[in-house]
């Protein structure tokens, strides 16, 4: 790929990108606007009585008396400046907000991840073109993990291992022992698709001719698995590991609630509930934003693991 032609994929990307940020943030206030409820109730809490001329100070500080069009153009002005505004609740700045809870999500995220895509390769690439009693077993077990509810999936981690063998705390992030039990449960779903999806990808590969080539070269069952075969199965499992992974922030919800872990996911379920207009669309740029970035790693992966694309 030459440099004229790398540029305009760099600028096309770019465009892209700031396409996905701009339709996610109006999607999210149109949505909002949509929503019943007084974001001046929410700022003043619940059962407090204030006088109608502290509600209309209020409601213009904020810009709430302004028509739809000029708080949204208002909106995307502050966006434009890096201005995300802040909560309506929590009278903090979004970013604020957002910056305190990014970490133990990240954390949960990526180690949920880890434990996700291992179990898969080991999974997929122990059981792949095997004896089909094995197969079905491992097939049966995938779809299991893969239908059972993350939050059912929780409440019985925390029922074996928090409260009978207590071998691990019950909630909280004070270390890394609070953090396996919630990354197993977020993981287990995550493995069982994507050893699916990486077996058929592997028994596809299994039956081109360049296995029987290497075979032939005197390389091991397990050598060719790993050396030739993952290579030409693993575009789809790249495709689908950068999916799920834009989907973790759903999971974290669920996951962060029942085991009473801080978060971006908490940070979701409070600003949602209350109607929480500055926040809710902070985060939903958050996502795009892992969305877009997710996207563009996996474009650069495919050109790592599949040395055929570059010359496109």
């Amino acid at each position: 790929m030459n440099l004229p032609a790398l540029l305009r994929a760099i600028v096309k990307r770019l465009v892209a990108a700031l396409a996905v940020l701009f339709g996610a943030a109006t999607l999210a206030f149109l949505t909002l606007q949509l929503i019943p409820g007084d974001p001046v109730a929410v700022m003043l809490g619940p059962g407090n009585a204030a006088s109608p001329q502290i509600r209309a100070e209020i409601t213009h500080e904020y810009g709430l008396d302004r028509s739809p069009a000029e708080q949204y153009l208002h909106y995307l002005g502050n966006l434009l400046s890096g201005n995300l505004g802040a909560s309506y609740q929590l009278q903090r700045p979004v970013t604020d907000l957002i910056g305190d809870q990014l970490w133990p999500t990240v954390q949960l995220a990526l180690f949920a991840l880890l434990l996700a895509v291992t179990a898969a390769l080991a999974l997929a690439t122990a059981t792949a073109g095997r004896h089909p009693a094995l197969r079905a077993a491992a097939s049966l077990a995938e779809l299991l993990a893969a239908s059972t509810p993350a939050y059912w999936t929780g409440i019985l981690l925390l029922t074996a291992f928090s409260f009978q063998l207590r071998i691990f705390p019950v909630a909280g992030a004070q270390d890394f022992a609070s953090l396996v039990l919630p990354a197993v449960t977020l993981a287990l779903s995550l493995a069982g698709v994507l050893a699916q999806v990486l077996r058929e990808g592997l028994e596809a590969a299994l039956a081109q001719p360049f296995v029987v080539t290497a075979r032939a070269r005197g390389l091991s069952d397990t050598a060719v698995r790993l050396r030739h075969v993952l290579r030409h199965a693993a575009i789809p499992l790249v495709t689908l590991t950068g999916w799920l992974t834009g989907s973790l922030l759903g999971g974290a919800v669920l996951v962060e609630t029942v085991f009473g872990r801080p978060g971006i996911g908490a940070l979701t379920l409070q600003a949602a509930t209350n109607k929480d207009i500055p926040l809710v669309i902070g985060l939903v740029l958050l996502s795009a934003l892992v969305f877009v970035v997710l996207s563009t790693v996996i474009d650069l992966l495919y050109l790592v693991i599949d040395p055929r694309l570059r010359t496109r």
